[in-house]
């Protein structure tokens, strides 16, 4: 990121909000400025479902970016309803806002967002994503005048988070919005997630990319083991559904879906513990509040 002298001795930190509706690319967005995967990336709506914390630490400033759910048009539905919440509920807490659009689409859930975001008494600078995917540049111009006209007076950053485009640029305008302040995590830290947490996580991601549609979103993942060794690191986790058929479509026929999901998950893990993984998957329902049913049971060793 590059700041000019003056700005470089006025050392920055502080809390941004990355919001925008489901698929625009918020947490594709966070890892490549962060140059490190902490936040799971998928096609389907509503992958994120928990509060992410990612840090971005420079000899400038400290950008803590907070990674939320996508907001979701269908709020009749409690599991929108709630991830909605999760999403706005901390924008009067955070110092920037940074509100992820697509080029070249805005939609009634934009027109919903404006109104949340514009009046958040806080700076908010637009991320407009993926303009990769305009061939010819001078479409996008007119593209991004609609958008000034939608939002008069709100910078706007065209950026393609997938191909690294601007992502410099992005950071030199929210640095220019942030407090003076000093770090709030030690410097080489770059989440406040557990280790547990990013595996199940990782493990996750590949369940959805795996299932799409056919995902049940009251699916876990719960880490039983966790164990590093000189040469090999050991991971046991349950894959816990609701419901018989959920069970079946985890699995797939004779084994396969889950295996193609170990086999995926233990790549990613390799690449963050940087040695080998011995991953171990078993799927199990889970009725009410009681203890696993002993017949929701298949395991895969990977």
């Amino acid at each position: 990121m590059s700041q000019s002298s003056d700005q470089a001795s006025q050392f920055r930190s502080g809390y941004i909000a990355i919001v925008g509706r489901p698929n625009v690319g918020k947490s594709t967005l966070m890892n490549h400025l962060l140059r490190e995967k902490i936040s799971i990336t998928s096609r389907k709506p509503q992958t994120t479902q928990h509060r992410v914390l990612g840090v971005l630490t420079t000899e400038a400033s400290q950008m803590v970016f907070v990674d939320t759910p996508g907001v979701n048009s269908q709020i009749r539905k409690p599991f929108n309803r709630s991830l909605n919440k999760l999403a706005l509920q901390m924008l009067p807490d955070v110092d920037v806002v940074l509100w992820v659009v697509e080029a070249g689409r805005w939609t009634e859930l934009e027109e919903q967002l404006k109104v949340d975001v514009l009046n958040c008494q806080h700076p908010v600078v637009v991320a407009v994503n993926k303009v990769d995917r305009f061939a010819d540049k001078n479409r996008l111009l007119p593209e991004l005048a609609a958008l000034s006209e939608r939002l008069p007076g709100v910078p706007l950053v065209p950026v393609s988070a997938l191909k690294d485009v601007q992502l410099d640029t992005l950071q030199d305008a929210l640095y220019q919005r942030l407090p003076v302040g000093e770090c709030f995590f030690p410097a080489e830290q770059t989440t406040d997630q557990p280790e547990q947490f990013r595996v199940a996580e990782m493990i996750r991601e590949k369940l959805v990319r795996q299932l799409g549609d056919e995902l049940p979103y009251a699916l876990t993942v719960d880490i039983e083991r966790l164990e590093r060794g000189a040469r090999l690191v050991r991971i046991e986790a349950v894959l816990v559904v609701s419901k018989p058929a959920h069970k079946k479509i985890v699995l797939g026929r004779g084994g396969q879906r889950i295996k193609a999901v170990g086999v995926a998950a233990r790549e990613d893990l390799e690449r963050y513990f940087k040695q080998k993984v011995m991953l171990k998957l078993w799927v199990k329902l889970h009725r009410g509040q009681g203890a696993y049913a002993a017949e929701g049971y298949g395991q895969l060793e990977s």
